[in-house]
């Protein structure tokens, strides 16, 4: 099956929308990786909510993890603070989560790799015309895993 086939809606923001805003979307959605989008429409960066959760741990507690519990829910308020007037570019991590993406014509093959490779639960499917890009969609791990326990029950 084709990754066009495949290819599901999700929610994304862009480059320059608000980092309160992508943590709310990716809390509200219950997703498992921030999907960016530049001003373009093309894909930025696919970046795991877990490594999203590290950039409001404060580094103190990242060097000293005994300090985590006696932090208690008024760091949340801070946090969110900080987040305040930071656009989504300017508040991603600072190591870069190139973004996996394909055309749509790939093969399931080709998607599960670029996941594998990317340690990212998604991939964007895009169609590229000229110097446009346009997203079609995502494949997230578990809409492969779907598809293939869908295509093993087949044989």
């Amino acid at each position: 099956m084709s990754a066009r086939d495949l290819a599901e809606p999700y929610p994304h923001v862009t480059t320059d929308d608000s980092a309160v805003d992508a943590v709310r979307l990716l809390a509200e959605h219950n997703l498992a990786a921030l999907l960016v989008l530049d001003a373009d429409g093309a894909p930025y960066a696919a970046v795991p909510g877990s490594q999203l959760v590290r950039q409001l741990v404060p580094e103190y507690v990242m060097e000293d993890p005994l300090l985590a519990p006696v932090i208690d829910d008024r760091h949340a308020e801070a946090v969110v603070g900080e987040l305040e007037g930071q656009t989504v570019s300017q508040w991603l991590p600072a190591r870069s989560f190139k973004p996996p993406y394909v055309g749509p014509d790939a093969g399931t093959m080709e998607i599960a790799a670029a996941m594998a490779r990317t340690h990212v639960p998604l991939v964007a499917v895009v169609e590229r015309d000229g110097s446009a890009t346009r997203l079609l969609g995502v494949v997230s791990a578990a809409g492969l895993m779907r598809h293939l326990l869908a295509a093993g029950g087949r044989a």
